[in-house]
């Protein structure tokens, strides 16, 4: 791991997204509340919640920290049949929580899927990524809006304090 210690303490944000594609049928039972598993929404927000705070067990190298906030809220796209799950990850330390907030927004995909799958398994896990995050030495980074939201995203698009003068990012 590395070593934070000498790195000062400051209030740390981390925002992350993920979204899955769920068919038709299978987005039609989500929105209905008819899944017969129980409420997909509310077990996807639950388990999103709990995986954030049980990061350091899932990643070897990432530091256990003190979590102050986390949320994530789902986004439902009709249009592709699709749900984004929007995670928010907050902390007063000297690490990021950006593996947190990662990790919330992806196992949160993974629980509709696995609540939905008994309808289909013809769906699809995609666009895990950082949103945004606040914070730390090396400054704030905002993903640029892409304009799509059909999950055809801007890959790698993303604005840093640092990113343009190519200072080491560890």
């Amino acid at each position: 791991m590395v070593d934070v210690s000498d790195k000062p303490v400051s209030t740390r944000c981390a925002s992350a997204e993920c979204r899955i594609y769920l068919g038709a049928e299978a987005y039609a039972l989500v929105t209905a509340n008819s899944i017969s598993k129980g409420d997909v929404i509310t077990v996807a927000q639950l388990a999103g919640i709990c995986a954030s705070k049980h990061t350091a067990m899932l990643i070897p190298l990432c530091h256990a920290i003190p979590i102050t906030y986390a949320a994530v809220d789902f986004k439902m796209e009709p249009r592709t049949s699709s749900i984004r799950a929007v995670s928010t990850v907050k902390t007063t330390g000297t690490t990021g929580v950006e593996m947190e907030a990662l990790t919330m927004a992806a196992v949160a995909g993974l629980t509709i899927y696995d609540m939905c799958k008994a309808v289909t398994h013809d769906m699809t896990l995609t666009d895990i990524r950082l949103v945004s995050k606040t914070g730390g030495v090396r400054g704030d980074y905002r993903r640029q809006p892409t304009g799509e939201t059909d999950g055809e995203s801007g890959r790698g698009r993303g604005s840093s304090s640092q990113a343009e003068s190519g200072e080491n990012r560890e």
